[in-house]
């Protein structure tokens, strides 16, 4: 039998080229979502994240890039969960993700993502990335999760999701 993706990778000491946050704001039964103008995942519909600076902390990340993004602040933004990414040609990313059911300010477009926000029950998952309606259910209902994948380009070759239910 052919060893899965996933088990080729020694997760216990892999370490990510980026680490990155992505942003979910939650709030009267809808998500607030960007299409992305640049960068990785560039065209595909996202929450606002991105590239941590040097010494930044996940949660400082996160504040920074919807503002970045968005010229918004999430408010109390909330720890859910991280995913892992490994792509077969070597780049990896792992994300840290957060949950804020407020914001301050307007939704304004920028270079670089439009935002838009979208009824909880018409999230457009044929836009995200295909690891997206695996994961983001978890986001919506507030619980903790992990997440490792492995793509080859734009394609899921394999994945693992793990609840944390303490």
């Amino acid at each position: 039998m052919t060893p899965r993706p996933l088990d080729r990778i020694d997760w216990t000491t892999w370490r990510a080229q980026d680490l990155a946050t992505l942003t979910f704001v939650i709030r009267d039964g809808q998500m607030l979502l960007i299409r992305k103008k640049r960068g990785l995942g560039a065209g595909k519909i996202n929450a606002p994240g991105g590239r941590l600076d040097a010494g930044e902390s996940w949660l400082d990340g996160a504040v920074r890039e919807v503002q970045e993004e968005l010229c918004v602040t999430p408010l109390d933004p909330v720890y859910v969960g991280e995913n892992r990414f490994q792509f077969v040609d070597g780049y990896s990313i792992h994300a840290a993700v957060f949950r804020a059911e407020r914001i301050d300010g307007v939704p304004t477009e920028t270079d670089e993502a439009t935002p838009f926000w979208f009824p909880l029950s018409a999230l457009p998952y044929a836009e995200m990335w295909e690891d997206d309606p695996l994961w983001l259910p978890h986001v919506i209902a507030g619980r903790r999760f992990a997440g490792r994948f492995v793509f080859d380009g734009d394609r899921m070759l394999d994945h693992t999701i793990t609840l944390d239910d303490a």
